[in-house]
């Protein structure tokens, strides 16, 4: 067997860095020639995907809950006697809740190609442990100017987890079969939500144990929870199926011309062009402005929903609890749209629809009064809108063609998407009613609706477009190689509506 190199080396399918042991896995896969290649029957690609999820979704979806508890705990903290201990009066909070988004945001992009570059099973559970620390230490916070400070750290730090983790999906999965898988990733926010009104009612009655607040306990112990995970993290994690010891030799192979077609072949390599392509596209930027609409939804209700519970008159420690039910539904909700849009192979009319279902339970929230009412809005609203985030994010990660252009995109529209979590921080400050946040809110769902039938439009037409292209130039699938470098404008490339 020929010696090999100890120096790292840039593998030509995956432009990763690989190592020794990385390059020796990609070694053993069976030699053939594109002649040779047989279609994986449906039963072997349900099977070879199958196993996928086993190894691949309960730690990422673990990361996820981990990281969406540790973000939103906030308000189950202000909630908890955090808002009188520190003083937060009048729009203190809400400062407080925005300022995270700020650092989150401008990191993005950034974070995706340093996991472009290095290996994921290094680089995510580095975030992890950081944002872990962050939120650890976030139990010592006595002061406003405290909790401003630690809640930039913790944006900063937990910046790289949800676009690299979607990235990351989009490595293992054709588009076809992604819109499930990110929709089981991003079901733990909905859990997380269930489990931190849950975790809070708990830890609350730790008042006073070691000098500390029951709120303080609450960023104490769920951070060194997520603490020791990141460490677990960095054993437990794949890189790509090129390198996946859990995969056979031919199942690596398998999966990597699976991957291979679904793409069109299209570049994998890193250059400064790729980058460019999703900067200039027009597309990411309606993408990006669909994001920010529903974001902006999902972060009012992860930030606010104990507040406006605790409104209705329940005490606080029943707020607590009762802001649970409407995420378990949210959860729910969430994997079954995602099964839905993988079948039918579509993205828009479900982001239409789930907009469209939040939007009923807002205005239930904007013109009811009793409890009850207002109570079965929030599940309308948790319902409709937590489906569309992983839908969302699924269908700009299938539209941008190229491997690098994708981890760009996906970036963008979570780094801008983000940004609305400042203005979701701001909108809930005229209670019991809240008039103006379900007003506000009501507005972006409404606009995320326009943009996506407008997407949806603008999708079928570029596809109508190139189809006449190939037709008139004679444009055949055994040309791809000729338009690698041109990512979603290839003329083979057709959009997801």
């Amino acid at each position: 067997m020929p010696s090999i190199s100890s120096s790292p080396s840039v593998d030509t399918l995956t432009g990763s860095f690989l190592d020794k042991e990385d390059k020796i896995n990609t070694t053993v896969f069976p030699v053939r020639c594109a002649s040779e290649v047989e279609e994986l029957s449906p039963a072997e690609r349900a099977r070879l995907l199958r196993k996928l999820d086993w190894h691949l979704l309960p730690p990422v979806s673990l990361l996820y809950l981990l990281c969406f508890l540790d973000r939103a705990n906030v308000g189950n903290a202000k909630v908890a006697g955090m808002s009188a201990d520190l003083h937060l009066v009048g729009l203190r909070y809400n400062i407080a809740a925005a300022v995270f988004f700020v650092f989150y945001s401008l990191w993005e992009v950034p974070s995706n190609i340093i996991l472009k570059l290095f290996r994921p099973s290094r680089w995510i559970p580095t975030i992890m442990l950081s944002w872990g620390l962050v939120m650890t230490f976030m139990c010592f916070v006595n002061t406003y100017q405290g909790l401003i400070i630690a809640r930039m750290f913790l944006g900063l730090t937990e910046a790289g987890l949800f676009p690299g983790v979607n990235y990351y999906l989009a490595r293992w999965y054709p588009r076809s079969d992604r819109g499930l898988r990110v929709a089981l990733f991003f079901s733990a926010a909905t859990l997380a939500g269930a489990f931190g009104g849950l975790l809070a009612y708990c830890i609350e009655e730790m008042e006073g144990i070691g000098g500390l607040h029951g709120w303080q306990w609450i960023f104490c112990l769920e951070g060194l929870a997520t603490t020791i995970i990141a460490f677990g993290a960095f054993f437990f994690m794949h890189d790509y199926p090129e390198t996946a010891s859990f995969l056979t030799a031919t199942e690596r192979y398998n999966i990597t011309e699976l991957l291979k077609q679904d793409s069109q072949s299209l570049a994998t390599h890193y250059d400064f062009q790729f980058v460019l392509q999703a900067l200039k596209d027009y597309k990411s930027y309606i993408q990006m402005g669909i994001f920010t609409g529903l974001l902006l939804t999902v972060y009012a209700i992860a930030l606010f929903t104990p507040t406006i519970i605790d409104e209705l008159g329940f005490s606080a420690a029943n707020a607590q609890l009762l802001s649970v039910p409407p995420f378990v539904v949210g959860c729910v909700s969430t994997i079954l749209v995602g099964v839905a849009s993988d079948k039918l192979k579509i993205r828009g009319p479900f982001v239409i629809g789930g907009a469209f279902v939040s939007l009923i339970g807002y205005i239930i929230l904007y013109t009811q009064t009793s409890p009850g009412a207002s109570y079965v809005g929030i599940i309308f609203a948790v319902a409709g809108v937590y489906p569309t985030i992983a839908v969302t994010i699924t269908w700009a990660a299938s539209n941008a063609g190229g491997d690098l252009k994708r981890g760009i995109v996906i970036a963008m529209v979570n780094g801008f998407g983000n940004l609305g979590g400042i203005g979701s921080s701001f909108v809930y400050r005229d209670p019991p009613r809240f008039h103006i946040g379900h007003g506000t809110i009501m507005s972006w769902l409404s606009f995320s609706m326009l943009l996506s039938m407008f997407a949806m439009w603008n999708y079928n037409r570029i596809n109508k477009q190139k189809e006449e292209q190939c037709r008139r130039d004679d444009i055949t699938q055994d040309r791809m190689h000729e338009f690698q470098n041109m990512g979603d404008q290839s003329p083979l490339f057709r959009y997801t509506l």
